[in-house]
């Protein structure tokens, strides 16, 4: 059973030189539990796919066609209100870069608390617990020492793992990755892709994985999309 189906996705820009069209009616499944990989070359639509799932393309990026049917539902004909509270919930994202996705004015562990308050019934007190055991579930050291710290007080490694804390916080049904281990060393890569695998399995999620890297995908994925030029060329 498709846990998520995209049927003829198009996805375009309005750009200073007229209209690009990014995604070409892309279409493909991810089954429950499984991990998908998107792999391509800069430019070929991986993470503009990735994104139009949570609609999250900018001002500028405009869905044309096709229909992204999650758990059921259509989620391009839902309101904005709904898709919000999807979003961090029951579909999450790792985005490629923690330095600027993570509030630098945020400790990192209020940031995880503001999502466990908006998604869940948890008070302040509670939230707060369950985020030094999400740091904990993630391999961070010294969890009330990363509750209290700054983004930019942490290593790149750290970073990523406080994100893929926020993005598991509420259990989600579908995480989408979007190249998270690009800006780290080999070693902290293949901890990542390793921490991954093991929160897949722990939480039972399917998995949407981005990268241009064919050595990281072979470590973690069951099906490979190749993109380019904004099509799906090989499956």
């Amino acid at each position: 059973m498709s846990l998520l189906s995209i049927n003829n996705l198009s996805v375009s820009f309005q750009t200073d030189r007229g209209v690009v069209q990014a995604v070409d009616q892309v279409s493909f499944d991810v089954d429950a539990g499984e991990t998908l990989a998107i792999v391509g070359e800069s430019g070929s639509g991986k993470s503009v796919t990735a994104l139009s799932i949570l609609q999250l393309l900018g001002d500028a990026g405009t869905i044309s066609d096709g229909q992204i049917v999650f758990d059921g539902q259509n989620l391009l004909d839902l309101p904005e209100k709904d898709i919000r509270n999807i979003r961090g919930d029951r579909i999450a994202m790792i985005f490629q870069e923690p330095m600027s996705s993570l509030n630098p004015s945020m400790t990192c562990g209020k940031q995880v608390v503001e999502i466990l308050l908006k998604h869940t019934n948890l008070n302040n007190a509670k939230a707060k617990l369950e985020t030094l055991s999400l740091f904990e579930n993630v391999k961070l050291p010294d969890p009330e020492t990363v509750f209290s710290k700054y983004p930019h007080e942490l290593s790149g490694g750290q970073k990523q793992r406080v994100m893929i804390a926020m993005a598991i916080a509420c259990k989600p049904k579908l995480l989408i990755a979007d190249e998270p281990t690009t800006a780290l060393d080999v070693t902290v890569q293949k901890e990542i892709i390793l921490l991954l695998k093991s929160l897949q399995k722990a939480y039972k999620m399917s998995v949407l994985f981005i990268s241009h890297d064919l050595s990281l995908i072979s470590e973690i994925a069951d099906r490979v999309l190749v993109m380019y030029k904004g099509e799906i060329v090989e499956q």
